[in-house]
């Protein structure tokens, strides 16, 4: 009778150390939920990535061959003119807002 009380305590105690590694560990149950969070968190960078990807190829690629584009970039980018144009460039309303 002894024995078999001892031997409930013991599988009692290899059940509870069980548990506590499951829940609580570093390969648990928690650490699962934020490793699935993370790599969530992860595949939406990811998808934030490709679409820019996808973005700048296709910009880069009408760059390349579209020369109305090309002009318009450089104008308006880099304030470009023709031959005897005269560019205005005004203050922008924040700087005037700032202060």
């Amino acid at each position: 009778m002894h024995g078999r009380i001892l031997l409930v305590a013991l599988l009692l105690f290899i059940n509870l150390f069980l548990l506590f590694r499951l829940v609580w560990s570093d390969q648990g149950v928690f650490a699962y939920l934020e490793l699935k969070n993370r790599y969530s968190v992860l595949e939406e960078k990811i998808k934030g990535v490709d679409e820019k990807s996808l973005d700048l190829s296709q910009e880069i690629r009408r760059l390349k061959s579209d020369k109305a584009y090309q002009e318009k970039v450089v104008r308006e980018r880099m304030n470009f003119v023709k031959k005897d144009e005269i560019l205005y460039i005004f203050p922008d309303g924040k700087a005037k807002s700032a202060e």
